[in-house]
């Protein structure tokens, strides 16, 4: 008899796929939250794999600050039509126009923290259930303490020390009415995983993640691309560099590197090397040793 052996990314593939029909099994309206980065993407190419040749049965939403990339959004656009898939856009601008949100003031000020409402309405009024993510463990240690299905109560926050037990990949999806599920389906990957496959795949990315000339200045230690919303002290002068964002969020606190990778083979020989977490040129994880578990507890992603 001949062994079948699967790689340690088809191992990885086939555990998401399946953590992504469990979703269409076990509820009646999900979602996949779709950022325009690299593990949205990797998680619609995977969903697309689940449900081959039928449609995607759950729309992309998009939490849309106004503060994107404008690379993020065309891509979002064609990346939508190409696959021909619905796309739901909460806007963080309307939850500030309606009163539900303030926005920051200041140089550091960013929008980032306010999705967590525009998220939060969006699943309401859409009524949806469980909501697919991109968090990965290896990303950040907040997201390391969350399971696969990330239960959240009718105020859409989450409680660390009150999470289910995922004994042989068994998911609990039970709830009352008014709360929903975050799900996670690549949890188990890491960053070079995410490359990878992004190789092995032949998976289009923007353009934001290979290396590029772009007017920039630095922050903090922290290399921020220049931009409209972008609010710039008067030491802090803009100069041009060759640099590639490794995650990509709201503008006004993603921060880029110094690179010369321009091709995916180059990103990955980049990655091995590297000793600076992912997030590390994240604004928004710096504001206090705890800034993610935090928001994530409001109801963020």
């Amino acid at each position: 008899m001949k062994a079948y052996n699967l790689t340690h990314l088809e191992e990885l593939e086939s555990e998401a796929i399946y953590v992504i029909r469990e979703v269409a099994a076990q509820f009646e309206r999900g979602a996949l939250l779709f950022s325009g980065g690299k593990d949205s993407i990797v998680m619609a190419h995977l969903a697309r794999k689940a449900f081959y040749p039928a449609k995607l049965p759950f729309p992309l939403v998009h939490i849309d600050t106004g503060h994107n990339f404008p690379e993020t959004i065309a891509f979002r656009d064609k990346f939508v039509k190409k696959i021909g898939a619905d796309l739901v856009v909460g806007s963080v601008q309307k939850s500030i126009d309606e009163g539900k949100a303030v926005e920051e003031k200041g140089y550091n000020a960013s929008r980032n923290a306010l999705q967590t409402v525009t998220l939060l309405d969006t699943i309401e009024e859409h009524k949806f259930d469980a909501c697919m993510g991109g968090a990965r463990r290896d990303e950040e240690k907040a997201r390391a303490k969350e399971r696969f299905f990330s239960h959240r109560d009718d105020f859409g926050q989450w409680e660390p020390k009150n999470q289910r037990p995922e004994l042989w990949n068994i998911f609990n999806g039970k709830k009352n009415y008014g709360e929903h599920f975050r799900v996670f389906p690549i949890s188990n990957w890491t960053e070079m995983d995410i490359w990878q496959y992004i190789l092995k795949e032949n998976i289009e990315l923007p353009p934001l993640y290979f290396a590029h000339e772009r007017e920039v200045f630095v922050r903090d230690g922290v290399i921020m691309s220049t931009g409209e919303f972008m609010n710039r002290k008067d030491e802090e002068n803009i100069i041009k560099k060759v640099v590639r964002f490794r995650t990509i969020g709201d503008m006004t606190c993603t921060g880029a590197v110094e690179s010369e990778a321009d091709t995916l083979e180059g990103i990955i020989e980049e990655v091995a090397a590297t000793r600076v977490t992912e997030r590390g040129t994240r604004a928004d994880d710096k504001r206090s040793e705890a800034a993610m578990e935090d928001r994530k507890k409001q109801g963020y992603f």
